[in-house]
């Protein structure tokens, strides 16, 4: 058994090159954004990046500091300077508790709590998501103008008047050049990262026509001094502040890097170990804290850009942290000329993807009830506390889900195939077409609890299949979750090359399925049947397979 494949190494070497390119300048807008500077961010990515990939669970995770991360960071930071005084004073304290969260992280990890991550409801996270995304927006805003930004959402809005009075012109056209590049490069080509190429315009920019705007400052070479000393002499009578805020980045750290190792999941089609992914990204925290670095989780746009580069293996994620590391040895005092408004246009469209367009599309054609937690949760991740909105988010939707499951008290969550138990009316399926036409019976409604074990189900489906049938006699009801899941089924079923055929759809379920356009842009209504018959027949019409029935 060889310990690495050398012929991943070209892949790796180039992923991981393009993933540290585009995390440059997102460590350090992330490490401004904190409150602790652009060095922060810098030190946070080269630690997490390089030891969580060599330890972590997913073999082509890129990490660093993530906005979700770095909104709560900057909440720490806030908080504890207020409290103390001043940024010199509150640094023991705001570094003891990130290394506490990493400590708390490895906990999760060696608990195996990451696999309960799945259950969490879409709504939930949609709202999460979508509120984090909003608050980076807003904390740009300020920058955008030319102003320093206030560390909380709420007095973004409400003296807006004071940037608004004394806009630098130069920093708008310099975040506005930012923004444009960002998203009109790649229509040129998608060689380049258009992240680095509208940081370069814009600083470009900046410093050949020498305006005025604030910019980052300088950033110290070489590596950076330990921290331990300060994190050790914290002041005893803060621990609770420091207890409380480690374990909401915990929590928060795991289920950013666990939705990123799903996303991984889904276009390399392997699968992430939670376990050692938690602990891997624990240990980054750690090491990060103890160097003065902010904390951060797997990147989501880092981890793709690495896979369609060629990243494999977990070579590439190091390689990712390595790149980042040479260029603090070597050219770290370049980065002190890019200005504050510049990584705001960064920001900002960073912001815009986190945003789930999607969740916000479908908002009035999803169940009420979804819709109703996913406006709380968003309501509250802006403007109050990230994991407390995520808490209040699950314990409401499990409360309306049990009043639902309460009112279709007669359903049942379960699911049988063709090949165990068929139907009566399913003799002609099973005698002609077993083997390459399979049958899933759904029972009771198809809900947030219900999506992880349904896709472990169609993902079983053998090679050859041609087709699957979804009996749906017996689904009530179908929420948003339950929907998505569905059609994340359709999508990776059609590039397998199989059929999705429904049978039975139920009034809601219905209902839903056009709402969204699910039918029929991804199933035909000629992929809708009542009954066993006229589907029987149009398989043996539209897939011409012909009938042959075993024998033993």
């Amino acid at each position: 058994m060889t310990f690495y494949d050398t012929r991943n190494l070209r892949g790796d070497l180039s992923g991981g090159f393009v993933a540290g390119i585009i995390a440059l300048p997102l460590a350090l807008a992330f490490g401004v954004q904190s409150g602790l500077g652009a060095p922060a961010g810098l030190y946070g990515a080269i630690a997490i990046g390089i030891l969580a990939a060599a330890l972590g669970g997913t073999a082509t995770q890129a990490s660093g500091p993530t906005g979700p991360m770095t909104v709560v960071s900057a909440s720490v930071v806030a908080t504890t300077v207020a409290q103390v005084g001043s940024i010199d004073a509150a640094l023991g304290i705001i570094l003891l508790a990130f290394l506490l969260g990493g400590l708390f992280q490895i906990a999760l990890g060696l608990l195996g709590v990451g696999k309960y991550i799945r259950y969490f409801p879409y709504p939930v996270i949609s709202g999460f998501m979508s509120g984090v995304g909003l608050i980076i927006i807003a904390l740009q805003v300020w920058p955008f103008l030319g102003s320093a930004s206030p560390k909380s959402t709420l007095e973004v809005f409400t003296r807006i008047g004071e940037p608004l009075s004394q806009i630098n012109t130069h920093a708008v056209i310099l975040g506005g050049i930012t923004v444009v590049v960002y998203y009109l490069f790649p229509r040129l080509t998608k060689a380049v990262p258009s992240v680095l190429v509208a940081l370069l315009a814009g600083t470009g920019v900046s410093v050949v026509a020498g305006w005025n705007v604030p910019i980052i400052g300088d950033i110290p070479s070489g590596l950076p001094a330990l921290q331990l000393g300060r994190i050790l002499s914290a002041v005893p009578e803060h621990l609770s502040l420091v207890i409380g805020f480690a374990i909401t980045l915990a929590l928060l750290g795991s289920i950013d890097s666990l939705l990123t190792s799903v996303i991984a999941d889904n276009v390399t089609k392997t699968k992430h170990d939670s376990r050692r992914e938690l602990i891997g990204q624990g240990i980054g925290n750690v090491v990060a804290a103890i160097f003065g670095g902010i904390p951060g989780a797997g990147a989501t746009k880092g981890t793709v850009v690495n896979i369609n580069a060629g990243g494999t293996t977990r070579l590439s994620g190091v390689v990712h942290g390595l790149f980042l590391l040479a260029v603090l040895l070597g050219a770290g005092q370049f980065a002190a000329y890019i200005p504050l408004s510049v990584l705001a246009g960064l920001l900002i469209p960073v912001g815009v993807a986190i945003i789930d367009a999607k969740g916000f599309r479908h908002l009035r054609d999803v169940p009420r009830a979804d819709s109703l937690v996913m406006l709380v949760v968003l309501g509250m991740t802006v403007f109050g506390n990230l994991i407390h909105a995520v808490g209040v988010g699950i314990v409401l939707a499990s409360v309306l889900f049990m009043k639902k499951a309460s009112d279709l008290a007669e359903s049942r969550s379960s699911i049988t195939s063709l090949e165990d138990t068929p139907w009566d009316d399913e003799a002609k399926l099973f005698e002609n077409f077993k083997g390459r036409i399979f049958v899933k019976h759904l029972y009771g409604p198809l809900f947030f609890g219900f999506t992880a074990r349904f896709q472990e189900l169609y993902s079983s489906l053998p090679p050859g299949t041609r087709a699957l049938i979804i009996r749906m006699e017996r689904v009530p009801s179908i929420d948003q979750s339950g929907l998505y899941a569905l059609e994340d089924a359709v999508l990776t079923l059609r590039v397998r090359g199989v059929v999705v055929l429904l049978i039975g759809v139920q009034t809601q379920p219905d209902d839903m399925l056009r709402r969204i356009r699910l039918v029929p842009d991804l199933i035909p209504e000629e992929g809708l049947f009542e009954g066993t018959d006229s589907c029987l027949a149009w398989l043996a019409r539209e897939l011409a397979v012909t009938p042959d029935v075993e024998t033993t």
